[in-house]
C-alpha cells in the first residue's frame, strides 16, 4: 500500500498564489478576471477535476499529494474536499487544508457534492488499491489515445462530518455492477445519478473499452440505460433544467472526442425513461471533451486541443440543440500556454474553477504542473462579445 503523507500537507500554507501574468489575463479579461492559484506545486505534484458545493464555500477535487523526501508519489489520484477562502469583496482568496475522503490506496476520480444531502459527497473510487498501475481516465500516448477504466472502480458515496453531516461515515458503493462505473454527477434535484458504464461484453466485441451511459434512480434504485451507441461516452453532466445531459463521445474510434447533448424523455410521473433524441454539437478533428452547462442555459464551456495537443484550451460554445451544428456560435476563453481544461462554474455562475498548467515551474520539471485554479466570470461580457462577432 502506498503511503500518503497529510501531517506534511497540513502544515502547508494554503493562501492561494496570484501571479501576475499580463499576456494571458489581458486577453482573458473582461470574461475571466482575478484568476488565482488554489493548489500549487509544494502541495500536490497535480491536482484537478475539481467541483463547487451547492453554496460554493467548497469544492471536491483529485490530487496526488507531494511525497516525504525519498519516497516515490503515488501512481493514482486521492480524493480530497478543500474549504474557500475569501477577501473582504467576498472574492475567492484561496483555500483551508484539503481534507483527504478517499481510502488509503485506492485510485479515485470524479467528485461531486449532493445537492441536498448537506455534507454528502460521492465519486468513483476503487475503495481499495486496484489490481493494476492503471489509473482512470483518459490519455494520450504518443499520437494515440488511450483510457485507462479499472474494474474495480465503483461510484461510492460518504459523508463528511467538516462539510456539515451530522457524522463522519466510510466510503461505500451507491450500487454495484460488475465493471468500470464512475464519472458520476447527481440531477440538481438529488434524485438522478448520470455515470458512465464499461460493458465488457461490447468492449470485446468491439476491440476496445466501451462505456455507456446510465442514470441510476435514487427513489427507485432502478438504473436506465440512457446512451449505449458503439465507442467511449463519459463525462455526463445534467442541465440546469434537468432536460439534457451533455457529454463526450469518441463515436468514431479515431481517438478524437466530439460534444453531445440528449433530451431527456420522462415519463407520466415524472421519472426518466430514457432519451427522446441525441444532438451532436462538435464535428472536427480534435479531442472536445468535458462539457459544462452554464448555470444560465445559454451555453456550455469545454476543453479542446483545437490549438494543439501542447495547449489545450477551454472555449464555450452556444448551446441550442435546434439550431445547425455548424451555426452555434463559439468562443475561445483561455489563452495561457499549457493545459487548461475540465471547467466547471458555481451555481450562480460567477466564479468558474478549472485545472490549468500555468503556475510556477518547480525544480527540476520542464513545465507547471497541473493545479486547481479559480477565476470571475462574466456571462453578459461573453455573451456582448459573441454579439460582435468574436469568437477567438
Amino acid at each position: 500500500m502506498r503511503a500518503y503523507h497529510f501531517a506534511l500537507i497540513g502544515l502547508l500554507a494554503t493562501s492561494g498564489h496570484c501571479l501576475a501574468q499580463p499576456d494571458w489575463a489581458a486577453a482573458e479579461a473582461p470574461v475571466l478576471t482575478q484568476a488565482i492559484e488554489l493548489t500549487s506545486r509544494d502541495m500536490f505534484v497535480k491536482a484537478g477535476e475539481q467541483y463547487f458545493s451547492p453554496d460554493g464555500k467548497w469544492m471536491i477535487f483529485q490530487g496526488i499529494p507531494v511525497p516525504a523526501a525519498g519516497e516515490n508519489a503515488d501512481a493514482n489520484y486521492s480524493m480530497y474536499v478543500a474549504k474557500f477562502t475569501f477577501d473582504a469583496d467576498g472574492n475567492i482568496s484561496g483555500i483551508e487544508t484539503p481534507i483527504r475522503v478517499s481510502n488509503p490506496g485506492s485510485a479515485n476520480t470524479c467528485g461531486w457534492f449532493h445537492p441536498t444531502h448537506k455534507g454528502e459527497i460521492m465519486f468513483g473510487s476503487t475503495l481499495a488499491p486496484p489490481s493494476t498501475e492503471s489509473g482512470p481516465g483518459y490519455q494520450r500516448l504518443g499520437g494515440k489515445y488511450a483510457w485507462q477504466f479499472p474494474h474495480e472502480m465503483e461510484v461510492v458515496t460518504r459523508k463528511v462530518a467538516a462539510l456539515g453531516a451530522d457524522t463522519d461515515s466510510e466510503c461505500k458503493p451507491l450500487f454495484r455492477l460488475p465493471g468500470y462505473d464512475a464519472e458520476c454527477s447527481y440531477s440538481p434535484d438529488g434524485r438522478y445519478v448520470l455515470y458512465a458504464h464499461v460493458d465488457d461484453e461490447k468492449s470485446g466485441e468491439l476491440g476496445r473499452p466501451d462505456a455507456d451511459l446510465y442514470v441510476f434512480d435514487t427513489q427507485t434504485s432502478k438504473q436506465i440505460p440512457l446512451v449505449t451507441a458503439a465507442g467511449y461516452d463519459g463525462g455526463p453532466f445534467f442541465s440546469p433544467d434537468m432536460s439534457y445531459i451533455c457529454y463526450r463521445s469518441d463515436r468514431l474510434g479515431d481517438g478524437n472526442l466530439q460534444l453531445f447533448v440528449a433530451e431527456l424523455d420522462y415519463g407520466s410521473g415524472g421519472e426518466i425513461k430514457g432519451i427522446k433524441r441525441e444532438v451532436q454539437v462538435t464535428n472536427n478533428e480534435h479531442v472536445n471533451w468535458a462539457p459544462y452547462f452554464h448555470p444560465s442555459g445559454q451555453f456550455m464551456i469545454y476543453t479542446t486541443s483545437e490549438l494543439g495537443h501542447t495547449n489545450y484550451e477551454v472555449f464555450a460554445i452556444e448551446f441550442n440543440p435546434d439550431k445547425p451544428m455548424d451555426e452555434l456560435w463559439k468562443k475561445r476563453i483561455t489563452f495561457a500556454e499549457g493545459f487548461d481544461g475540465l471547467p466547471v462554474f458555481s451555481r450562480d455562475g460567477k466564479w468558474m474553477i478549472w485545472c490549468a498548467q500555468r503556475g510556477e515551474v518547480a525544480a527540476g520539471e520542464e513545465r507547471p504542473s497541473s493545479q486547481v485554479w479559480a477565476t470571475k466570470f462574466d456571462a453578459k461580457a461573453l455573451l456582448k462579445q459573441v454579439s460582435h462577432g468574436s469568437s477567438y
